[in-house]
């Protein structure tokens, strides 16, 4: 008996999830990595463009989101909690909690690799499946499917305080030692110009405390930042 992995069929992962394409081509290009498409010519386009589209679709509706459940809190931490919800390992963990991974179409190369696995390209993935119900179904639809995600994150966010920007907190404990401020270094910018991935190394006092990644230097600083932080209160 064979354990090859099989990947879950499109309509074995719209089933499951509830979901209901009139076209179920968006959901296999929302699905479709572009290592598949360099592998299999058939294949007709990958998910860059949807998660483009996501990208914008998720932060309009997670903006109007916290908009309408917080009515008293002001623009700033309205703007904070946002940034921490549409974050690259927040939306991550939104494609593993759906087990979005199983159903990617990946080329054999990034399977190889982990490409179901990592959070880049999960995070691409989620994004590019709310690009997908966006053009299939409108606003309503991913409404429905996007707010009880929310509302388990956004207390998760609150308890450990996540929406905490750890940059500044990284400061305030350096310097409460007598160090000068965290210096930032960008090691690495891969991927295309619309979807980099940026890996940045942040040093306190010529130490190296974490790496950390994200779609632009700022995001990959506050990543780094926040690892640094949970190095520090685990010493």
């Amino acid at each position: 008996m064979s354990s090859e992995f099989v990947p879950e069929l499109p309509q074995e992962l719209e089933k499951r999830l509830g979901l209901k394409f009139n076209n179920v081509l968006l959901l296999i290009r929302a699905l479709t990595h572009r290592s598949y498409l360099n592998e299999n010519p058939e294949a007709i386009e990958d998910n860059e463009r949807l998660e483009f589209l996501g990208d914008a679709v998720l932060d309009f509706l997670v903006g109007e989101w916290l908009y309408d459940k917080y009515p008293e809190m002001p623009e700033g931490d309205l703007t904070q909690m946002r940034s921490a919800l549409v974050q690259t390992e927040e939306l991550a963990d939104f494609a593993r909690y759906l087990n979005l991974g199983n159903a990617l179409r990946l080329g054999k190369g990034e399977i190889k690799t982990g490409g179901r696995i990592r959070s880049s390209l999960l995070c691409d993935a989620f994004e590019a499946l709310i690009g997908a119900i966006y053009l299939d179904q409108g606003l309503p639809a991913i409404r429905l499917f996007l707010n009880p995600l929310l509302e388990v994150a956004v207390e998760d966010i609150l308890e450990m305080h996540k929406n905490e920007d750890p940059k500044s907190k990284l400061q305030e404990w350096s310097q409460s030692l007598g160090y000068p401020p965290p210096k930032y270094i960008t090691l690495k910018a891969s991927g295309p110009d619309h979807s980099k991935l940026f890996e940045v190394e942040v040093y306190i006092n010529k130490k190296s405390y974490s790496k950390g990644s994200g779609k632009s230097k700022q995001s990959a600083e506050k990543d780094a930042a926040k690892k640094a932080l949970e190095r520090i209160y685990q010493e």
